[in-house]
């Protein structure tokens, strides 16, 4: 277990969160479950057939049957009645262990939530921008993985946040400079110190031309407008922005070259290809895709995850929790 992880699981356990799990029926699930409650990580809600859920611990609740299905049901039929949801319909939507585990958390009977090991990150973001929406000042979701390398010379000791690495296919330079500040904002939340962003691309500093490259650049400039405080920098290939021998030869003077502690991708591609890279040959640990952006936590799971897995994404979201308080 990586140093971040104990700390993770250190700082939920101080101050314990209610977390749900609409995946219930999954095995995985199940097993996380079980160590999420032996470890006394959160205080755990999970959603499915009580007759196909042992957890000691942990509170099982069948959305079909439950006594706060209509009430939940009628508020979200509130919040959705300028799309033409009737009452009839959102009864019907409750049924969804997704979106039921999102109303808990809306009406303030779990913290946060966790899904996707069975299901699309779309089943899982689509409840929660119909019904927490965005959070305040910020314009975009996004998504990150947390990477818990064996190579503690680079990020943060080892530890470095890749965006977005599981949501937004081909973002704008705008778009990569709004995903850069929520990124810094995560990254000093869960790993602490100070963020250190690079604009990944095969160019390092007009070494190479292109759109791509391009975009890049424009997007460490629009960061740096929004936030001037911020060390952010590009455009930098993957050896500039994390080895200083490198970063000394192609981008001397750079605040952010050879000591990048968050590495932005151009697009969707690179960044879910690269983290997948890392974890698998390089052995990894990868948490995620955590969302940020949203009103309250709510997490994605990859569907090749682990019950560890699980366990790990439950005690960042439930330190997430905290910090939204």
């Amino acid at each position: 277990m990586s140093d971040f992880l104990a700390r993770m699981k250190k700082a939920a356990k101080a101050d314990k969160k209610t977390i749900v799990l609409p995946e219930g029926e999954d095995p995985r699930t199940i097993e996380a479950a079980k160590k999420i409650i032996e470890e006394d990580l959160a205080n755990l809600v999970i959603l499915g057939d009580p007759a196909q859920i042992d957890v000691a611990g942990a509170t099982v609740i069948d959305p079909a049957t439950s006594d706060k299905k209509a009430a939940y049901a009628e508020k979200f039929a509130e919040l959705r009645a300028k799309k033409g949801v009737t009452l009839e319909q959102a009864t019907e939507q409750m049924n969804d262990a997704t979106y039921f585990g999102t109303m808990m958390v809306k009406m303030g009977d779990a913290d946060g939530l966790v899904s996707g090991a069975c299901h699309s990150t779309a089943n899982t973001l689509r409840p929660a921008l119909q019904i927490l929406k965005t959070a305040p000042g910020t314009k975009l979701v996004s998504a990150f993985f947390i990477m818990c390398t064996k190579t503690p010379e680079f990020g943060e000791d080892g530890t470095l946040i890749f965006a977005d690495s599981g949501l937004n296919i081909d973002p704008t330079a705008e778009e990569m400079a709004e995903i850069a500040i929520s990124s810094a904002a995560s990254f000093k939340n869960l790993v602490g110190g100070e963020p250190r962003v690079a604009m990944l691309s095969y160019s390092t500093k007009g070494s190479a031309g292109g759109d791509s490259a391009a975009k890049s650049k424009q997007a460490a400039e629009l960061a740096k407008q929004r936030d001037p405080e911020m060390a952010v920098d590009g455009e930098l290939q993957l050896d500039a922005a994390i080895v200083p021998e490198v970063a000394a030869s192609k981008a001397p003077g750079s605040d952010v070259a050879g000591k990048a502690n968050i590495l932005m991708f151009p697009d969707l591609a690179a960044g879910n290809i690269g983290y997948k890279l890392v974890q698998r040959f390089g052995g990894a640990e990868a948490y995620g895709p955590l969302l940020q952006g949203i009103a309250k936590p709510v997490n994605d799971l990859s569907r090749g995850c682990s019950a560890d897995d699980i366990v790990g994404v439950v005690a960042i979201t439930a330190v997430q929790a905290q910090m939204a308080e």
